[in-house]
């Protein structure tokens, strides 16, 4: 099992319908709020359910 933390984006299998497939995690807990990198929207989403669909954590942005 994968450990998740604030502030990390990943990959979901499902494509939100603005076209967004990398999310930001902004809340870990069990229940998970994540963020659409594409249109800003927030999602809450069951642990169970959020762990299922994640295709990939994605690495940290260097800038």
């Amino acid at each position: 099992m994968a450990e998740y933390s604030l502030g990390q984006r990943v990959r979901m299998k499902k494509v939100h319908p603005c076209g967004g497939d990398i999310w930001t995690i902004i809340r870990v807990g069990m229940d998970f709020r994540i963020k659409c990198v594409e249109c800003g929207r927030s999602v809450m989403i069951p642990r169970g359910k959020f762990e299922k669909s994640v295709r990939e954590i994605l690495p940290e942005p260097t800038e």
